[in-house]
């Protein structure tokens, strides 16, 4: 064969081939893209729930052009992550409440002062608190989240941890782009779907968001007093109490029933006094001396006491973290009396991992006969039950779990009960 021939030939063949493998590898790289049939049996499910719904068929044909599927998701990875320890309060305050904070909320109560002030004073809820959501939540609008709104509920619609609560969320969003022709890439905040400058969840937005400025619709991303007026309206609507603050630090007396703590725990203000708890806070003088509240240990008998009013049960309606409510109390605060920022100090040998709280919470389901969510967390219904293993245990009932209470549990039998005294562990710093 000449070799002209055989060269064009050997060409010919090569162009073949390279074309042959990109269109295999082109054609594998579309097969992975594409969803699998489960995924897409439940797609369609979906559309058809919401069409039943309500949701028109606009906004589905709208949002559903891109079927927002991926099989590896940073956001499942981010509702399954935990922290290996458990913060004390004083660490999260500290983490969260910090000198920058506070020196930018200050900065940002200035600037805003003036859209703040016709907002408090329709909806009862002071410029401060405003401010303390405000930093909490986006960090002044510096971050809604990166996450299209659509596409993480989707995500976590179609996941098994909590699928329902989610898809009821992704309705709700679908019911924002369809009474008020948002365009769904403007829903942008959270990998849990809670959006814009105070991360609203969609349904709190569809049930407490308002149009401010009366301009026909809701803009609660790039119009700040618009979402400041909704969630003002948000705390007036769930009780907030005009006047009050949220709490104190309160100093026990010596001889303090630690029993007596706890969110379920509510004594008159009068009685707290009788009592010989003293509030460091001047307004809780001047208040009605029936007002309820309770005093709460976030670190146990070790770290500090604080006394909650009806306003901080406002704010853990917003979320049911109390270490929350206390940052955002402490934050408006600071916003408000102009102090000097301090760092809290914590009690280092306190500091339990998350397994170490789930052992407590199985022990404690199995010898109380509870239901407690064994998740690691130190939530209210764990901090009482935690109180009766320490009356059992002989131990003070803060309701705080520490190493004296978890070696006990790991020494209990039948037989000696928890009661029994173990050597107690020395922890040192960095442990």
């Amino acid at each position: 064969m000449p070799k002209k021939v055989f060269s064009l030939t050997r060409t010919f063949l090569l162009l073949l081939f390279s074309m042959f493998s990109a269109s295999a590898c082109a054609s594998s790289a579309a097969k992975e893209n594409m969803p699998p049939e489960d995924y897409v049996q439940w797609l369609e499910a979906l559309k058809k729930d919401m069409r039943r719904r309500g949701i028109s068929q606009k906004t589905l044909d709208t949002v559903y052009a891109h079927n927002f599927f991926k099989a590896d998701s940073k956001i499942i990875k981010t509702d399954r992550s935990q922290a290996e320890f458990v913060l004390t309060s004083a660490q999260y305050l500290n983490r969260l409440v910090n000198q920058k904070r506070v020196e930018n909320a200050r900065k940002r109560y200035k600037e805003n002062q003036k859209n703040l002030a016709p907002i408090a004073e329709k909806y009862g809820v002071p410029e401060n608190y405003l401010i303390a959501f405000w930093g909490m939540e986006s960090n002044f609008g510096a971050s809604f989240g990166g996450y299209g709104t659509i596409e993480a509920l989707m995500t976590l619609s179609y996941d098994t941890r909590r699928p329902e609560f989610f898809r009821n969320e992704l309705y709700q969003a679908l019911k924002i782009i369809d009474e008020w022709q948002i365009d769904y890439q403007k829903l942008q905040g959270s990998w849990a779907g809670a959006m814009g400058h105070f991360q609203f969840m969609p349904s709190t937005f569809n049930a407490y968001a308002v149009d401010y400025n009366q301009d026909g619709t809701i803009d609660i991303w790039s119009d700040f007093p618009e979402a400041a007026a909704s969630a003002a309206n948000y705390l007036s609507s769930i009780g907030w109490a005009e006047g009050q603050p949220w709490g104190a630090e309160a100093v026990l007396p010596w001889n303090f029933d630690y029993a007596l703590t706890g969110h379920n725990h509510k004594k008159a203000l009068k009685e707290w006094k009788k009592l010989g708890v003293k509030f460091k806070n001047a307004k809780i003088s001047d208040m009605d001396e029936n007002t309820q509240a309770s005093i709460f240990l976030p670190d146990g008998r070790k770290g500090k006491a604080y006394l909650a009013l009806p306003n901080f049960y406002r704010i853990m309606q917003w979320n049911r973290s109390e270490n929350y409510a206390l940052a955002i109390g402490i934050l408006a605060d600071y916003v408000e009396n102009q102090k000097k920022w301090q760092a809290l100090d914590f009690p280092f040998s306190e500091k339990l991992k998350t397994d170490n709280v789930k052992e407590i919470q199985v022990f404690a389901n199995k010898y109380l006969s509870k239901t407690l969510s064994e998740d690691g967390q130190l939530g209210t219904k764990t901090k009482e039950a935690v109180k009766l293993l320490q009356k059992d245990a002989l131990l003070p009932q803060d309701g705080y779990p520490d190493e004296r209470l978890l070696q006990r549990i790991k020494a209990y039998t039948p037989q000696t009960g928890l009661g029994v005294p173990v050597p107690e562990r020395k922890l040192h710093k960095g442990i």
